[in-house]
Formats: structure tokens, C-alpha cells, sequence
């Protein structure tokens, strides 16, 4: 399924595909709070962007930003972040609080 929604991107132009953000999120995990694991995280990642260089080369690949958004919170952001393939977090209802928020900011 994964591959799937990244290869419909690739009728993009690698120059064009360098200007997108990908974000990944576990379809069991949209709306839930269920947060996947920093290790199940960075699995996922890493396999989405080995799709990506299997298509565009590894430089294209490793600055594809792949950003992770199953329920990132203050007290995940930190371990999530530090995985290699994961660049990031696209945060939902934990930015809503400011406290929350500047929980994540400060894992970074």
C-alpha cells in the first residue's frame, strides 16, 4: 500500500520530486492517539526511502524530507526524532496546546 502512494509520484521529474515533503503516518494510527514505535517509525521510513532511491538515486533520496505523523508528542518527539530516516514530525492536536507544543519543539 506504502509503495503504491509513493510510486504515484513518480511521474514527477526528480527536480520536481526534490521540491515535495512526504509524510507517513500508520493507517491504524490516523485519529487514535496510537503512536507506532520510534523502531516501527524508522523501519517504515527507511523502506519509503529506499523506494524513493530506487526511482531517483540516492541523492535524491536521502534529501526527500520524510516526516513522521502518527501522534508525536512531547513525550515521543524526542526518541522519534532521533531516528535516522525520520526528519522530522507533522504534528496534529498535540500543536492545539501551547505547552504541548513547546514540548515537541524542545525534544528537537
Amino acid at each position: 500500500m506504502v509503495n503504491g502512494q509513493v510510486e504515484a509520484l513518480f511521474d514527477l521529474s526528480a527536480e520536481d520530486f526534490g521540491k515535495i515533503i512526504i509524510a507517513y503516518e500508520p493507517v491504524w494510527a490516523i485519529g487514535t492517539g496510537k503512536t507506532a514505535t520510534a523502531e516501527q517509525a524508522q523501519d517504515m521510513h527507511a523502506h519509503i526511502r529506499k523506494v524513493v532511491e530506487e526511482k531517483y538515486g540516492k541523492a535524491v533520496a536521502e534529501d526527500t524530507s520524510i516526516l513522521y505523523g502518527g501522534s508525536c508528542k512531547p513525550s515521543n518527539a524526542k526518541e522519534l526524532f532521533a531516528k535516522p530516516d525520520v526528519d522530522g514530525g507533522l504534528i496534529g492536536g498535540a500543536a492545539l496546546e501551547a505547552e504541548s507544543f513547546l514540548g515537541i519543539i524542545e525534544a528537537c
